[in-house]
Parts: structure tokens; C-alpha cells; sequence
């Protein structure tokens, strides 16, 4: 148990993915329908109860051409040694040397990308399943550090908005690899709303953010450490922060609603892609996408269009706690699908915090599988059956249901067999006066009141915004010496409301996969779910694969595999290890371990 307690609430920090229990713009199963950190809101663009969580949203700052309202100074690049991991401040431009991007009239107000190089040791792989094994052992590796904004252009080239990104090239006796064999990755968080510091200083780069190896919080706030587990060992990487969120704004004659929405999002992602492919010739690498949490619905709507709109063929996708079925998570009345979908995670949290008893208690992987035959199967054909349900039938699902939660019989009955997130979270652990997170389920907090039906906060999250916030501050201007007085933005509000293409019905990004899938028969994709995740609940992604109407084909080129942890999964540090190995063998060809 990992406990967090007297916190306060954080903006954004604890909104459902899908629409509130009771409904659009109301207080939901965690108090209001809003953004969490790296996740999905309201498919209807729902915004938080401004008058009961704070203070209103602060205002946007405005930029023309990164020429900064509040005061931005434009700093030249700077010589000199850095201090952490012994990064060495190096002259030139550009994500590559040997291909430095162009610099003409229509960019020249953004600051000059600053580059840095250093060096991480690596471990060793595990194994792949399969065909394939990404070999080599241990291994210190050099990179190349870049941390730069790119324009997005008109048909005229003229920038309606500046992207911020940091790229991570490979060096072999100085110089990047080649490009035709050397791969490349793009990756970015969720929110919407989020910039990409997560899986930047969490999973992939070079360095992370030092947690307790359960991912429990440390004194030092935002201290960086070597990751041994970065994906660098394989794949260039680069982190994009969409339009709002990180440094990355929209020109001040634009509208910055233009790129916040589904399909207005991913296509701003896929301009920047194809422009950076081009400025630094990598056209020819072989290409891959990462996002996390909504990070994940931006790459499957941006798999289909980069391909068919641009070109851009990709040989794989990498979704981190997917969520491309919004009525998989959506607590609303009459949605009755939700709650079979959440049974084992509730199962897999009851089991963590010693709630279950028996057989149920012995191992996590077998209690797991009793849960989801009971959710597909007996669980599911009651609540279709709703006020019919026969009374003797009845007190038996509520009886097996109290089994596999912890919950008791006589709450499961008034909650109508049907509980909701914030209803489990609340009552699990009543009886200790604490509740669990919602992003991660070991972490625990504390409310003011034990009496709520539903929490205050999220404690999974409480615990790591600090954290990163500060670590990404001094990372970015500190060692990668990129220099900006404006706000970074972690996780803004600034991007709502949120467009959604869909009316009175749920976003579901899964057939622009299939579509990507079926355009590109090289296309693979590996789904990395957590146990103890509420906000993308693993058995909901399980749910949408068998759901996508892939061929038998097809759905041998889409695995999904699972971790004892939360959304952010690498958080933990056996969990860190655990899909670099995995992502590894995806990469070199295999297939990764789907074992519970």
C-alpha cells in the first residue's frame, strides 16, 4: 500500500475519462467530469466545477512567434558543461548534424534549438517471445540531446502555431546511426491537455524521476536519475508536446481552438511528424508512435491519417494504457457495459489491499481470470436483465460480486449490483478511514470526511505531479539548456472544451486503428495495460480488441500485455524494467510475454 494522505485537491486531477454518472458538466464518480493527468475527459468536452474545485482557469498567454507576452527573453545557446549524467553542451542546430533543419523568415522569432550530448549506461534486454530477441548486453550508449520548437505551417508556410519538442539521437563514435536502419519514435502523453513529460522522465529518455521502487514518493522533490531502461538503447526518440500544453502555443493571430479537438489534434500531431521527418531526412527509418492514456486515442486516429493523408506508413504503434472505446469507462446511467469491464481491476485492487479471502486471496493472476469469466458471463447476462432479475438470483450476484471486491453484500445490493468508480474507492477501505487512487489503486489517501460517497482526490496522482513538475523544470533548462520564461504546461485545462466529432454518442478512435491496421499490413501494435489502473482499465482494452472486427491475421499482429501496477506502470521499477523488455522484443520482431 502506497498512501498519500492530507493532500489537497489539484486541478484536474481526479475527471473521468468518460461522461459523469450524473451527466454531462455534473459532479461524477469523482467529483467533477474533467481532464486527468495523461488521460481522456468527457467525449462531450466536460469541464470542471470551477466554483467547487478552485479558482477559475487562469488566462491563456498569448505569443506571436514565441515573441512571449509575459516577458520571454531570447537566449543564444550557451557553451559550457553540464552537471547531470556529464551532458556536454556542443555546438550545431537541428535534430541531426549531418541534416541540421532550416531556419528561414518564417520561424526566425523561435529560440534556436539548444543540443546537449551525454551518455547512459544501459541493461541488458530480457528475452522476446517469438521470432525475434533485441540481443546485445549491457552497454553504455551516447546520444544527442535536442530541445527545440518546429512550426506548424500553412499551404502559404506561414506559422499558425510553434511545437516544442525534445529529440534523442543515438551516436555510434560521435555520429548519429544511419538513418535507414535506425528507428525512430514519436511519442506524447494524453489529457488532453498533458504535455509529454510522463513518459519522457518516467519510461523512455534517458534520465527519470527518482521514485521508491513501488513508485512510492521520495523527499527529494524532481530529483533525475539515470534510466537504465531507456528506449534509446533501440529507437530514437522524440517527445512532442501538442499545441497548449509544454512551451508549444499557437501564433498570436491564430486561434488555438483550432487544434484542440479529436481529429483538428491529430492532424496538427501528423503536420509536425512529416515536418520533422523531412528537415531531419529520416524519412526512410522505420517509424513508431507511443501515447499514453488519451495519448493513445491521438495515435490511433493519427496512425490512419499520417498513412493515408501523408504517407507516412509506420511499422508499429505502441499504446500505454489505452483508451479508444469511451463507453468502456463511462459510469452514466443505462451504460451498464462499464461494469463487468471494471470487475477485475476492483478484483485485482481488492486483492492488493488484502480484501479477498479463500482462493481469491492466494494469487492475483488466478483471481484476475475469475473476475473476468464472471464479468463476461454471469455478471453481464444479470444486468441485462435489469429490474427482472429474480430475487434469489439477485442475492447470488450480489453475494459473488461482494467475493471479488471486498465489498459487502449489503452495499452491493444498494448500490443496485451496480458500483461505481468512485463508489469502490470510497467504501473499500472505509473501515481504515482511507481511500485509493484512481490512476494507480495501491496509492491511498485521506479525505476530510469518511462519510463521502466519493473521494476528495486522487492520491496516485497527488504523488507524482510534484514530482515530475519540478523535474522537468530543471531538466529542460538546466541540462538540455533550452531557456523560456513561459509557463511549461503539465497538464492544462487551457485546451477545453474539447472537440469531439461524435454527437449523443461515445468516441471510439478503435476503427481508425482496424483502418490503419488494414491500410498497412506491416503494421503491428502492443497495448501495455496495468492491473491497478481505474482510469483505462485493462479487461475495457481487452473488451475493444475483440471488438475491432480484425481478421485472424490481424489480430496476430495486435498483443496486449499486463503489469502489477497503475497507468503509469514504470512508476515501479519491476514494472520500468518489465516493458523495456517488452517494447524491446515488440521492436526486434517478437512477440512479448501476454501472461498475466
Amino acid at each position: 500500500m502506497i498512501s498519500v494522505g492530507g493532500l489537497p485537491p489539484v486541478l484536474a486531477q481526479m475527471g473521468a475519462i468518460g461522461a459523469p454518472a450524473e451527466g454531462p458538466g455534473k459532479r461524477g464518480a469523482w467529483g467533477y467530469a474533467g481532464p486527468a493527468p495523461g488521460l481522456g475527459v468527457s467525449p462531450t468536452g466536460n469541464l470542471p466545477d470551477r466554483q467547487a474545485w478552485g479558482p477559475p482557469y487562469i488566462g491563456r498567454a498569448r505569443v506571436a512567434g514565441f515573441r512571449y507576452a509575459q516577458g520571454m527573453k531570447q537566449h543564444a545557446l550557451r557553451g559550457g558543461l553540464a552537471v547531470i549524467l556529464g551532458l556536454v553542451l556542443v555546438a550545431a542546430s537541428g535534430p541531426r548534424a549531418d541534416a541540421a533543419p532550416a531556419r528561414d523568415d518564417k520561424d526566425k522569432l523561435a529560440p534556436p534549438p539548444a543540443v546537449t550530448t551525454g551518455s547512459v549506461a544501459t541493461r541488458a534486454p530480457g528475452p522476446a517471445v517469438g521470432a525475434g530477441k533485441a540481443g546485445g548486453g549491457e552497454e553504455t550508449i551516447a546520444y544527442r540531446a535536442t530541445a527545440g520548437v518546429l512550426p506548424l505551417l500553412d499551404e502559404k508556410l506561414k506559422p499558425k502555431a510553434q511545437v516544442f519538442y525534445v529529440a534523442y539521437e543515438r551516436l555510434e563514435n560521435g555520429e548519429p546511426m544511419p538513418a535507414g536502419s535506425r528507428p525512430i519514435t514519436f511519442a506524447f502523453n494524453g489529457g488532453p491537455g498533458s504535455s509529454s513529460v510522463w513518459l519522457h522522465l518516467g519510461a523512455l529518455g534517458p534520465v527519470r524521476v527518482k521514485m521508491g521502487p513501488e513508485g512510492e514518493v521520495v523527499k527529494a522533490a524532481g530529483e533525475l536519475v539515470p534510466n537504465d531502461a531507456t528506449w534509446l538503447r533501440f529507437t530514437d526518440l522524440v517527445f512532442i508536446d501538442p499545441v497548449s500544453t509544454g512551451y508549444s502555443r499557437a501564433e498570436d493571430d491564430q486561434d488555438p481552438k483550432q487544434f484542440h479537438g479529436l481529429d483538428e489534434d491529430a492532424r496538427a500531431v501528423g503536420d509536425f511528424i512529416r515536418l520533422y521527418l523531412t528537415r531531419a531526412q529520416r524519412w526512410q527509418s522505420p517509424k513508431y508512435l507511443t501515447g499514453e492514456s488519451y495519448g493513445t486515442t491521438r495515435a490511433s486516429v493519427l496512425a490512419a491519417d499520417i498513412q493515408s493523408r501523408l504517407g507516412v506508413f509506420l511499422d508499429g504503434v505502441v499504446l500505454v494504457s489505452p483508451i479508444l472505446q469511451f463507453q468502456t469507462t463511462s459510469f452514466e446511467v443505462g451504460n451498464d457495459v462499464v461494469y463487468p469491464l471494471y470487475l477485475p481491476s476492483y478484483t485485482a485492487t481488492a486483492w492488493h489491499h488484502k480484501k479477498l479471502s479463500g482462493p481469491l486471496a492466494a494469487d492475483l493472476s488466478a483471481a484476475v481470470a475469475a473476475s473476468e469469466v464472471f464479468a463476461r458471463t454471469e455478471y453481464t447476462l444479470a444486468l441485462m436483465e435489469g429490474s427482472d432479475l429474480a430475487p434469489a438470483r439477485r442475492d447470488a450476484v450480489a453475494q459473488r460480486l461482494s467475493e471479488l471486491t471486498g465489498l459487502s453484500k449489503a452495499y452491493i445490493l444498494l448500490c443496485d449490483l451496480r458500483p461505481t468508480l468512485g463508489q469502490f474507492t470510497k467504501e473499500l477501505l472505509r473501515d481504515r478511514g482511507l481511500t485509493v487512487g484512481r490512476l494507480d489503486s495501491r496509492y491511498t489517501g485521506v479525505d476530510r470526511s469518511a462519510v463521502r460517497e466519493t473521494p476528495e482526490y486522487d492520491p496516485s496522482y497527488a504523488a507524482i505531479q510534484g514530482h515530475y513538475t519540478a523535474a522537468l523544470n530543471t531538466y529542460v533548462r538546466g541540462t538540455l539548456k533550452f531557456e523560456s520564461d513561459l509557463n511549461y504546461e503539465i497538464l492544462t485545462g487551457n485546451v477545453h472544451p474539447w472537440n469531439y466529432p461524435q454527437r449523443n454518442r461515445y468516441a471510439n478512435v478503435a476503427e481508425s486503428l482496424r483502418s490503419a491496421m488494414s491500410f498497412n499490413p506491416n503494421l503491428r501494435v502492443l497495448a501495455l495495460s496495468g492491473h491497478y489502473d481505474f482510469a483505462t482499465p485493462q479487461y475495457a482494452m481487452r473488451y475493444t480488441i475483440a471488438h475491432m472486427g480484425l481478421s485472424a491475421a490481424q489480430r496476430a499482429r495486435i498483443s496486449q500485455v499486463f503489469y502489477a501496477s497503475g497507468h503509469m506502470m514504470y512508476v515501479r521499477d519491476a514494472d520500468r524494467i518489465k516493458v523495456y523488455d517488452d517494447v524491446a522484443a515488440f521492436y526486434a520482431g517478437g512477440q512479448p510475454d501476454e501472461r498475466r
